[in-house]
Parts: C-alpha cells; sequence; structure tokens
C-alpha cells in the first residue's frame, strides 16, 4: 500500500483528473457534433493527459528532492506540454485547392491541452472559465463574423478565343468550376467574324493553379488560345456585351 500513500495520490489529484476528463470531454462533444477531424476521444484524451502530465511534474518526484541538493521546476515540463501538442494540431491541418482546413480545430487542440494543465496545476477557476469562453467563440463568433462587412474578393481574369461550333465556352466554364473557381462575369465579343472567333474575358474568383488551368482549357476542342489578365489591362473593350452568370 505504500506506493499508493505517496504525496499527490490524494482526492486533491483525483478531482484535478476528473475535472481534466469532464471539461475536455465537453469540448469534445461539441466537436464531435460539428464532425471535425478531432472529436470526443482526441479532445479527452489530449486535456486528461496534459493533467496527468502537470500533477507528476509537481508531484512525481518527492522521493528524489532533497532541500539545497535537488531542485524542481515543474514548469519545464508545462513548456514540455506546449510544445509537443503542436504535433498533434499539426496533424489536423491540411490544404484543399489552396484552401487551407482545419486551424480552429488545431486550435481547439491546443487549448484543451490548456485546460487539462490548469486542472492539474490546481487551478480550476481558469480552467472552468476557459472551457466557457472556448463555446463564446464556436457558438456566438460565427454570427458575429457573418455581420461584419467584407470587401468583395478581387477577381482575376481569363481571356479565351475560341472557334464557334463546338462548344468551347460551356466546357472552359466547366473545368473552372472543376478547379474550385466561382466565374463572376462574362465579357463576350467577336473577334474575328470571318474566322468565326469569339473572344470572351471570364473574370474568376478564388484560388487555383493557374498554370495547370490554361493548360486544361487549351487541350478543349475549339479553344484558339488563353491566358491571364488583369481587370485593367484594357481588354474589356474587346467586347460588346457583359453578362453574369445566373
Amino acid at each position: 500500500m505504500g506506493i499508493f500513500a505517496g504525496p499527490g495520490q490524494g482526492i486533491a489529484q483525483l478531482g484535478a483528473l476528473g475535472l481534466a476528463f469532464v471539461l475536455s470531454a465537453l469540448i469534445g462533444l461539441e466537436r464531435e457534433y460539428r464532425q471535425k477531424a478531432a472529436g470526443l476521444r482526441t479532445y479527452t484524451v489530449v486535456g486528461l493527459g496534459a493533467a496527468l502530465i502537470m500533477l507528476v511534474s509537481k508531484y512525481g518526484f518527492f522521493d528524489v528532492l532533497q532541500p539545497g541538493r535537488v531542485v524542481l521546476d515543474p514548469s519545464r515540463v508545462a513548456a514540455q506540454i506546449v510544445t509537443g501538442i503542436g504535433f498533434i494540431g499539426g496533424g489536423v491541418i491540411f490544404m484543399r485547392r489552396d484552401l487551407v482546413r482545419g486551424l480552429t480545430t488545431a486550435a481547439i487542440v491546443w487549448l484543451t491541452a490548456a485546460v487539462g494543465m490548469a486542472c492539474g496545476a490546481g487551478l480550476p477557476l481558469l480552467a472552468i472559465a476557459v472551457t466557457a469562453a472556448h463555446f463564446v467563440v464556436v457558438f456566438a463568433f460565427p454570427a458575429i463574423a457573418r455581420g461584419i462587412p467584407r470587401a468583395a474578393p478581387a477577381a482575376t481574369h481569363l481571356r479565351l478565343v475560341y472557334k464557334d461550333g463546338h462548344g468551347t465556352l460551356r466546357r472552359s466554364l466547366e473545368v473552372c468550376t472543376r478547379f474550385g473557381l466561382a466565374v463572376s462575369s462574362l465579357n463576350i465579343g467577336q473577334s474575328d467574324p470571318r474566322e468565326d472567333l469569339t473572344n470572351v474575358l471570364i473574370a474568376l474568383e478564388g484560388g487555383a493553379d493557374w498554370k495547370a488551368l490554361t493548360q486544361r482549357l487549351r487541350s478543349i476542342e475549339g479553344c484558339v488560345s488563353v491566358h491571364a489578365a488583369q481587370p485593367d489591362d484594357g481588354l474589356q473593350d474587346d467586347a460588346s456585351s457583359m453578362t453574369r452568370p445566373e
């Protein structure tokens, strides 16, 4: 029974672990409900593990401590938690079509570790307060963000010249959509009626591999030329009408 009677293994420490378990699980439930990359189990394990590490750093070395000879700095272990948790957060961040996903999830993994550390360090009020703040951020802030006016996204222009009668424009717009781009406007005009050529200036919003996109557009039947253009380079004057896609 001696191994269970040492300092740091009492009701207070078990209560700290229990609090870390509950608060981390609450955060995990919210993430699970939103079907994020990390869910209930991940957040619970992160918070509980961080609390245990903090308790070990505070109470795990009493058998080797001697006044004036061995000095313990629990903050060193806490610093290692902050550093190490970055590996877990990095695992849920990924890119899809030039868009970064998972940053909020990674940040909340890091926050959950901090909640567990606070529980293990004997700061339950701070742990509860941060958990409550987390729910304010994830539930209230999206509504606030939707009400913030935003600048219109800058559009990238592609100048496309193609032969009529091949369905080139329709297929080109389908390719742009598959690349994750939104067509905001079309500026259409006749380039050379004798050769049935049409000149189109396409305004696209979003991020894409423009080199790969232009190569794919050039491979479409009927396409004569395609290249990126700036909105102020005068290409709009080549067209006679402006249309917006429905």
